[in-house]
């Protein structure tokens, strides 16, 4: 089921996921997640561990953020552009190091992210 009934309410999504990052408030980054949480992205590999790219539920997910956050001190995303699917959406922002990011988001039916594959312009990697 697609918690996003509305390009209003995927935009409003959108932002406050956003506003989440940019205040750098990890509980409230972390809201947008249920505890068994999968995420992928090319970072994992470089705040967790070489041979990974991917973590697995909240606690792994909160040390993962918490690494991001103090690896850029300067972080602030910019909304680009968001696309909705039946139970999917990919948020489009501007990222850290002038880097263009892409995160296909799956939802529960409570709204929550539990599944993420961030990826990156293959130009600012």
């Amino acid at each position: 089921m697609n918690p996003f009934v509305s390009p209003q309410k995927a935009q409003a999504f959108a932002s406050d996921w956003i506003a989440a990052w940019n205040s750098r408030d990890l509980d409230c980054i972390l809201k947008h997640y249920p505890p068994d949480v999968e995420l992928s992205s090319p970072f994992v590999s470089r705040l967790i561990n070489p041979n990974q790219n991917s973590v697995r539920g909240m606690a792994v997910l909160r040390v993962y953020f918490t690494r991001a956050l103090n690896a850029y001190p300067d972080l602030c995303f910019t909304f680009q552009q968001i696309y909705v699917g039946a139970d999917s959406l990919i948020l489009e922002y501007n990222s850290v190091e002038g880097r263009v990011a892409s995160e296909m988001m799956k939802f529960d039916d409570a709204g929550l992210i539990t599944q993420v594959y961030a990826h990156y312009s293959a130009t600012s990697l």
